[in-house]
């Protein structure tokens, strides 16, 4: 009994040792664990900053492709249609526009007396038809003029292109 006893304890200390190492080794993991978070953690914040920074690149290079696209197509339609392309600014006191008061700009080509209203517009959004509507309804409150309204973009949704369409909206895109 005594013999049996013993190889009990000797069985039963190999377990208690096994065990101990388990707890051993599974410590490591939850700090390894732990240090993996942490990493990630640190991998998202600098993601979402990266992501920030790429979204105002994409922001600035739109303006700046609009400016561009604004100053070659007042060159070609000022040297070669005999035309004139402005800059509209308008204080709207009354918010008549955007819903409260703000400055209201938009392109304007002037030739042969017609006057059209330009958005120049990275990406169009059905939003935007509407904005441009008031926009034009508002010069032509202005001025007493009626204008043609167009919009030339890139990427142009396709409700905002039924909408354009629907409403007598030209757009222009690739």
């Amino acid at each position: 009994m005594k013999e049996r006893l013993n190889e009990h304890d000797r069985k039963f200390n190999e377990v208690i040792e096994r065990l101990d190492e388990h707890d051993r080794k599974f410590n490591e993991i939850l700090e390894e664990l732990k240090l993996h978070r942490e990493k990630l953690e640190e991998h998202d914040f600098k993601f979402d900053s990266m992501m920030r920074k790429l979204d105002a690149l994409g922001a600035r290079w739109g303006i700046l492709a609009e400016s561009a696209f604004r100053e070659g197509m007042r060159g070609i339609v000022e040297r070669l249609f005999g035309g004139s392309v402005e800059r509209w600014i308008h204080d709207d006191r009354e918010g008549f526009v955007f819903g409260y008061p703000a400055t209201v700009e938009v392109d304007i080509v002037i030739r042969d007396g017609e006057h059209i209203l330009v958005e120049i517009k990275s990406h169009v959004r059905k939003s935007d038809v509407g904005v441009l509507l008031r926009k034009g309804e508002l010069y032509k409150k202005v001025k007493g003029i009626t204008p043609r309204l167009v919009f030339v973009s890139p990427y142009i949704d396709e409700d905002a292109r039924s909408d354009a369409e629907m409403l007598g909206i030209e757009a222009y895109n690739a």
